[in-house]
């Protein structure tokens, strides 16, 4: 039986393409192309985290490559001034990385994407060491569950729970991810509880809840 991914280590890419503080422009360049990514991680010592360089970090050297940026712009724009003379991954890097744990849950990770701007985050451990790397992509891994496995879940943490002993039995119908409970039970007060677990349940688009409560 297929287990629920709850946590960003659940879905993290472990095999990363990182870069150190001494990588030159050219070479960051072409890991990013040959690993089709749009950031790497720049780690020091043993492994940790201490920066993270992306495209936006990289597209300042061609956005002033024939500019001459007049005061205004040089005022607004300081920090991609500088970016746009760097040559290695310590002048181009964002310090410090905006870094997530493997045990923070999957919607955690997501509200630090969008709150930081960021579509990748690095996976670090207690001492700030690389353990992997979470994408936008890796977390919309869990809408490709199956309907029998969302189903199956759905049955097992949240309905037999919660309504051990139905008038009518629960019918839990999944389809492309949106799930319909049907049925009959006695205490009414669980089923906008019932709703939210459903909902909560990891890959579930939709909930549609079609149960009714009736005197025990």
């Amino acid at each position: 039986m297929t287990s629920s991914p709850h946590q960003v280590g659940d879905v993290m890419t472990r095999a990363v393409v990182a870069v150190g503080r001494e990588a030159l422009f050219k070479d960051i360049v072409e890991r990013m192309d040959g690993g089709r990514i749009s950031a790497l991680p720049v780690l020091e010592g043993d492994g940790r985290v201490v920066g993270v360089v992306s495209e936006a970090d990289l597209l300042p050297k061609e956005e002033f490559r024939d500019s001459d940026p007049d005061p205004f712009v040089q005022r607004q724009r300081f920090d991609d001034l500088a970016k746009a003379g760097a040559v290695c991954a310590a002048e181009l890097m964002s310090a410090p990385a905006v870094t997530v744990h493997a045990d923070a849950t999957l919607p955690e990770a997501a509200r630090i994407m969008a709150l930081r701007h960021v579509k990748r985050l690095p996976v670090v451990n207690a001492e700030g060491v690389l353990e992997g790397v979470v994408s936008r992509g890796d977390l919309l891994k869990v809408f490709l569950r199956s309907d029998n496995d969302l189903a199956d879940e759905i049955r097992r943490e949240v309905v037999d729970p919660l309504f051990p002993a139905p008038v009518e039995p629960v019918h839990i119908m999944v389809s492309e991810g949106i799930a319909t409970l049907t049925g009959k039970v006695t205490d009414g007060t669980r089923i906008p509880l019932a709703v939210r677990l459903v909902r909560g349940v990891e890959g579930v688009v939709g909930v549609d809840s079609r149960l009714t409560a009736v005197d025990g």
